[in-house]
């Protein structure tokens, strides 16, 4: 069945009307949480010419869908002129990996909604929604947001909600998860890393701590191998 959509004026939307503000911290620091909001600055795009990576090898996504996602997740949280954001972050790549394993639930969910995203993107402007100009796909994932479009499991605003939270995950969980690739999410946040333990001058620095890009399941103690250790009276 053809489905009927009314086409809609392109419009710029500012992207604090997309995503609200919400704190973020939580989410560098525990690995699979899900933080439900974020600011994306308003800011000119700088050129993303030379910021293109070579496409990772995909668990579940097929590479439609990778495309469709990540510019999705690059309108949510975009690279400015601040820096990187969830695309550099590889975002995409942590929704695969969810997908595949703690978040296998939600893959029929992606599956309908990345192909109702496109169908409706085809059917009003003629092309799939990673083709569209910025301005379109603002345009389009407002609309999807306030539940202007059908197709989607289980609304439209339920599946903006679910890949917004997602891309935040990607963004800022810890890179053990498969995103924030050079800890470029702990960077936006100005977020130090994780510390077992923080010296007179450390606190002195304050906010000027120099961040030192390490995972958490770098450290002993939240590693598998670390806990036995500590349980077994392991040695030095």
């Amino acid at each position: 069945m053809t489905k009927n959509y009314k086409d809609e004026k392109p419009v710029n939307p500012s992207r604090r009307d997309l995503l609200k503000s919400a704190g973020l911290v939580g989410a560098a620091v525990v690995g699979t949480g899900t933080a439900s909001n974020v600011i994306a600055a308003d800011s000119a795009m700088v050129d993303q010419s030379n910021l293109i990576a070579a496409r990772e090898a995909l668990e579940v996504l097929t590479a439609e869908e990778a495309d469709t996602l990540e510019a999705v997740c690059d309108c949510l949280i975009p690279s400015d002129a601040n820096g990187p954001g969830a695309k550099e972050a590889r975002a995409v790549h942590y929704i695969d990996r969810a997908l595949a394993s703690h978040n296998a639930s939600s893959r029929y969910n992606y599956t309908i909604g990345v192909s109702a995203l496109n169908d409706y993107c085809r059917a009003t402007k003629k092309k799939p929604f990673y083709e569209l100009i910025k301005d379109q796909q603002n345009s389009v994932l407002l609309a999807l947001q306030s539940n202007k479009i059908s197709g989607f499991s289980p609304s439209g605003s339920g599946f903006f909600n679910l890949v917004r939270r997602h891309t935040i995950d990607g963004t800022f969980s810890d890179p053990y998860y498969g995103g924030n690739k050079n800890f470029v999410g702990w960077d936006m946040l100005s977020y130090p890393g994780v510390r077992l333990g923080a010296s007179e001058s450390d606190v002195a620095k304050g906010a000027n701590l120099e961040p030192n890009h390490r995972s958490v399941y770098e450290i002993d103690t939240y590693t598998k191998s670390g806990a036995n250790n500590a349980e077994g009276g392991g040695h030095a």
